[in-house]
C-alpha cells in the first residue's frame, strides 16, 4: 500500500471524511492505524486539543504531517514531532471572532445573572422584589485579559465597546492599545472580571491558581474561552462554594466532556461544552484550511499554516 493515506483521528473529526474523499485523498477506515495501514498513513487530520502520544505516533514510520483542524494544539508534543520530521499545522486565527463573541456572552451571562433569571422565571420564583436586588452593569468594569493573542485582542474590542477598562498579561511583552499588568497576580487583583484567552502550553499549566483564583475576589468574575489546563479546576470549585470567586463562566475544563456531578452544587456558573470557536461561518474556514494544508503537503509543497517554531 503506498506511503499516501489520510486518518482522521478522532470520531468528532468523522464529518471530515467525505471532503477529503471528495477532494481526492485517500482515507484510512476508523480512527487508529491497523496493522494493514500503520505504514501507509502520510498525515494526520487532528484536533489538537486532543492527546496524540508519541507511542501512537512511533507506529506510523512514514507519518510527515499532523493537521489540526483547530487552533489549538496542545495535545501535540510539537518539539517531538520537528525532531521526526513531522509538520504540524493548524487553523491560526480563524475562529477569533467567535470565541471572543462566545467570551462577551458568558460574560453578559454571568455579570447580569441572565442564566439564573431565566431559571427562576421557568421555576416560578419571579417575586416582586426581584430587581430591588440589582446586579452591576459593565460600564467602568475592568477587564484583564491573559493573553493577548488574536482572541484576547478580539475580547479587548468588544469589552471597549461596553465601556470597559480593559488590561490583559502575557509572558511576552509586545505593542498594544492596552496598558499591560507587570504579572497575572497584579493584573487579577486589579481585574473585576479575568478572561482567560491565551494558547496551552507546559508553560501555564495552573498557572490561574488559587492564588490568582482569590486575587480576583468574591465579587469577581473568571471566564475562560482558553483550555481547561490552565485554571486549577479544584481550586476554583473551592473558592466558589465557600465566597472566595464571585463567578465563573466556562467553556473548557481540566476533563472534557466534564461530568455533570462535579459542577451540580457549585453556585454562581455558567457553563458550555466548549463550543466558543465552532460556528457555521468559522467550521468551513477550518476544515477548508486543514484540507489546504493536506494538499499542499501532499504535493510537496510548504504548508500554508504551519504552527510557529
Amino acid at each position: 500500500m503506498p506511503a499516501r493515506l489520510v486518518m482522521i483521528s478522532h470520531e468528532m473529526l468523522e464529518p471530515v471524511r467525505r471532503p477529503l474523499e471528495a477532494a481526492g485523498f485517500q482515507v484510512a477506515p476508523g480512527h487508529a492505524p491497523s496493522d494493514e495501514t500503520r505504514e501507509a498513513i502520510r498525515v494526520i487530520v487532528h484536533a489538537g486539543e486532543v492527546p496524540l502520544t508519541p507511542e501512537l505516533l512511533e507506529r506510523l514510520p512514514n507519518l510527515g504531517l499532523i493537521a489540526c483542524v483547530s487552533v489549538g494544539y496542545d495535545g501535540i508534543d510539537v518539539g517531538w514531532c520537528r525532531k521526526r520530521g513531522i509538520e504540524v499545522t493548524h487553523a491560526k486565527g480563524l475562529n477569533a471572532d467567535d470565541v471572543a463573541d462566545h467570551a462577551i456572552g458568558l460574560i453578559l451571562a454571568s455579570w447580569r445573572n441572565i442564566v439564573a433569571g431565566d431559571q427562576v422565571v421557568r421555576a416560578g420564583g419571579w417575586r416582586g422584589d426581584d430587581r430591588l436586588r440589582p446586579r452591576p452593569g459593565l460600564k467602568g468594569r475592568k477587564l484583564g485579559i491573559m493573553g493577548l493573542g488574536a482572541i484576547g485582542e478580539a475580547v479587548a474590542r468588544r469589552a471597549e465597546a461596553f465601556g470597559m477598562e480593559v488590561a490583559w498579561w502575557g509572558p511576552n511583552p509586545k505593542p498594544a492599545a492596552w496598558p499591560r499588568a507587570d504579572s497575572l497576580l497584579a493584573l487579577a487583583r486589579e481585574s473585576d472580571i479575568l478572561v482567560v484567552a491565551c494558547r496551552a502550553d507546559a508553560s501555564n499549566r495552573g498557572a490561574v491558581s488559587g492564588t490568582i483564583i482569590e486575587a480576583v475576589g468574591p465579587r469577581g468574575l473568571i471566564v475562560n474561552v482558553a483550555r481547561g489546563s490552565i485554571i486549577d479546576e479544584d481550586a476554583l470549585i473551592a473558592a466558589l462554594k465557600d465566597g472566595r470567586l464571585g463567578r465563573a463562566a466556562l467553556d473548557v475544563f481540566a476533563e472534557e466532556p466534564t461530568p455533570a456531578s462535579r459542577w451540580a452544587d457549585v453556585p454562581n456558573t455558567v457553563l458550555t461544552p466548549h463550543t466558543a470557536g465552532g460556528t457555521v461561518d468559522s467550521i468551513p474556514r477550518m476544515v477548508a484550511q486543514a484540507l489546504e494544508n493536506v494538499r499542499l503537503f501532499l504535493a510537496g509543497e510548504p504548508v500554508a499554516s504551519p504552527v510557529a517554531a
